[in-house]
């Protein structure tokens, strides 16, 4: 959901209120009872559920060890590849 700044005409308290696209804007100052006007400033979502904060992204179930070697692929395991050869059909 957006986040919306608005200043009040009166105090000139700056608040935030996070409302809908759909919301109206809001028209009295918390504070003071003002007239409040709605400021154009840099977007701001606030997103709710996992997945978007960082400690979300960091749980590790056990420690990786770097130290391990990388295992090698089937292919180089079993030696050099051998080429493609068909018997010839002239």
């Amino acid at each position: 959901m957006p986040i919306y700044e608005y200043q009040c005409t009166k105090c000139k308290a700056r608040i935030e209120e996070i409302q809908k696209v759909n919301d109206p804007p809001k028209k009295k100052c918390p504070k003071c009872g003002g007239l409040l006007n709605k400021l154009i400033s840099a977007p701001a979502f606030q997103f709710k559920g996992s997945g978007f904060y960082i400690t979300d992204y960091a749980r590790k179930s056990s420690p990786e060890k770097e130290d391990k070697p990388k295992e090698k692929p089937a292919a180089e395991k079993s030696g050099p590849a051998k080429p493609d050869t068909k018997p010839s059909s002239d």
